[in-house]
């Protein structure tokens, strides 16, 4: 087996266990935390592929910003009486069993289905460049000229939920809202 290979695997190990981690852990934080491996791994997945780009903007979108906004929101809530909403029937459980059946035979479909393509040869990307400087360059050109006015909407979309999550969690019956 190839280094790019034991490399690719590693990787996948990492992601799997991590994004495992994030349904599995019952503190948010640490949850929150396997978030960010799982985001580190893809972005390590990227780098393996050349993809610089995406790599970088998936460790500082994702990985960072994202994260920290999920972290504000749980901060947010009133995690004590989330635990009651788990409940632990039959049904429940068996539901539970099913879906985690379905999951591992679509994992292991996924895997079977994945050694085929794994055995054929890689195809040249005609964008990719042999430094891959110059299509960077011209993403970024595009990005912020031509779709410069989508990000500053987005921007301001993004600042308008803050100010509601804020909003709403101070109001009457938020969870951060003075009980008389």
């Amino acid at each position: 087996m190839s280094p790019d290979a034991i490399l690719f695997w590693f990787l996948a190990l990492v992601i799997f266990s991590s994004a495992v981690g994030v349904v599995a852990f019952a503190n948010p934080i640490f949850s929150s935390l396997c978030l960010v491996m799982t985001m580190i791994g893809a972005a390590a997945i990227f780098s393996t592929l050349n993809a610089f780009f995406l790599s970088g903007v998936q460790l500082i979108v994702y990985a960072g910003a994202v994260t920290v906004l999920f972290v504000m929101v749980i901060m947010l809530f009133d995690l004590k009486n989330e635990l009651k909403a788990f409940t632990k029937g039959v049904f429940t459980g068996g539901l539970k069993l099913m879906l985690a059946g379905l999951f591992a035979g679509l994992v292991a479909g996924a895997i079977y289905m994945s050694i085929d393509m794994y055995q054929a040869t890689p195809v040249k990307s005609v964008l990719l460049n042999t430094d891959g400087v110059t299509s960077t360059k011209a993403l970024g050109t595009m990005l912020f000229t031509k779709y410069n006015f989508e990000f500053e909407i987005l921007g301001l979309l993004l600042l308008v939920i803050a100010i509601g999550v804020v909003a709403l969690s101070r109001s009457k019956g938020g969870t951060h809202a003075k009980h008389n």
